[in-house]
């Protein structure tokens, strides 16, 4: 059954966290499990002309497994069609990969630091001229767009660990105007509190790993088009050439985690506003990054693109450096630190030592990842880790 079978209180079609929580309202139209079933086969049998007897041929082109979790996602996010990754990282370059050699790319710089990283790598090589720029300002990509030549234009918002806030619209207007796609990191946000598409971006990235599984037991990435074009077309061409693809175990577990989206996301965001504001207000806290709070400088239009709450992501900055911040993840005990975010347990990170020398993130910054817990004993640990210094 699809999601345009489902009526209620005479919509076109259920609320998305009804499809979600249903699995587009599966039913196993062999044996009527209410589980989608996994996969496992690589290989797939054909007639003797060699015609694929079903809708594949090898998995590295796609497994029956995707389908729910594609077909899920593309509707969560109002998009034509979306695709699963081996991981979040595959999905994003294998959306530059789709470019060719002369064209020009505009990228935020404040994304996450891996794929900046790849990107100052790949793009000389491939011939892709890149510019990095702050784009909280949209006249920034009015100014560096070139007409004709800019194909693509990359950002994340919130974007990771500043919590900036993009103007999802006013880009999205400038990049047409330029004759390039929009693509949005919304990993942060997720389709729960953002839907990029309808703003006007063209395509939406998740690193699935983090908040669409939830879990911290899948490596996942996908993508989300507003429409099937020839970019489109490239896109799922490298996925299929390079292998990108996830396993259908994995693909299985994402759907898993995606039917308690809803239920995860809004536990979170309501945790980490009461985070946020705690914190804000300690006399050992410079600064708490999070777009739900009125001191935060994009908290307006946080308002506008971001519907039933901010997100389950914030970064404290303690006062006395990176020395003193070091100290309070050491001091947690509830807290877990680990890299990643978006799963049911709550993690700290001192995103400067994970990220490095070349990275830009302030020595005093923790990164928060607010999972499941008691939101009580999240602020209580924090506080006595603060406190023990």
């Amino acid at each position: 059954m699809s999601a345009q079978d489902g009526k209620k209180g005479g919509k076109d079609r259920w609320h998305p966290e009804s499809l979600a929580a249903q699995a587009l309202h599966y039913s196993d139209p062999e044996t009527a499990g209410i589980v989608p079933p996994i996969q496992p086969s690589t290989t797939y049998g054909v007639d003797a002309a060699h015609v694929p007897l079903g809708p594949t041929q090898y998995t590295r082109y796609h497994n029956p497994t995707y389908s729910q979790p594609e077909r899920l996602l593309a509707e969560l996010e109002g998009g034509e069609e979306a695709l699963l990754f081996a991981s979040g990282l595959g999905a994003s370059a294998a959306a530059f990969m789709a470019l060719s050699p002369g064209d020009h790319v505009v990228v935020h710089a404040v994304i996450y630091w891996g794929l900046r990283g790849w990107l100052e790598d790949f793009c000389p090589r491939w011939g892709i001229e890149l510019d990095l720029a702050d784009l909280t300002d949209p006249e920034e990509l009015r100014r560096l767009a070139k007409p004709g030549k800019t194909k693509l234009v990359w950002i994340e918002t919130p974007s990771n660990p500043l919590w900036e806030v993009l103007d999802i619209a006013a880009l999205a207007e400038i990049a047409r105007q330029a004759g390039a796609k929009l693509a949005v990191d919304s990993t942060a946000a997720t389709p729960v509190l953002s839907r990029p598409l309808e703003r006007g971006a063209d395509i939406v990235m998740h690193s699935a790993t983090k908040f669409l599984n939830g879990h911290s037991d899948v490596l996942a990435g996908a993508l989300v088009t507003r429409e099937k074009d020839a970019f489109w077309e490239r896109v799922l061409d490298n996925r299929s050439k390079i292998g990108a693809v996830i396993g259908p175990f994995e693909a299985w577990l994402l759907l898993r985690g995606l039917r308690t989206l809803y239920v995860r996301v809004e536990r979170q965001s309501a945790s980490a506003q009461r985070i946020a504001e705690h914190f804000e207000r300690h006399p050992e806290v410079e600064r708490v990054r999070y777009p739900g709070l009125p001191s935060h400088p994009a908290h307006e239009l946080a308002k506008v693109q971001m519907q039933g709450g901010f997100g389950g992501m914030l970064s404290v900055e303690i006062a006395g450096g990176r020395k003193a911040a070091l100290a309070v993840a050491a001091n947690c005990r509830l807290w877990v630190r680990a890299t990643s975010l978006g799963g049911v347990e709550s993690l700290v990170e001192h995103r400067a030592t994970i990220e490095g020398p070349k990275g830009s993130c302030p020595e005093n910054l923790l990164r928060l990842s607010v999972g499941l817990e008691s939101c009580d004993d999240l602020i209580a640990d924090l506080d006595a880790a603060i406190a023990a210094i």
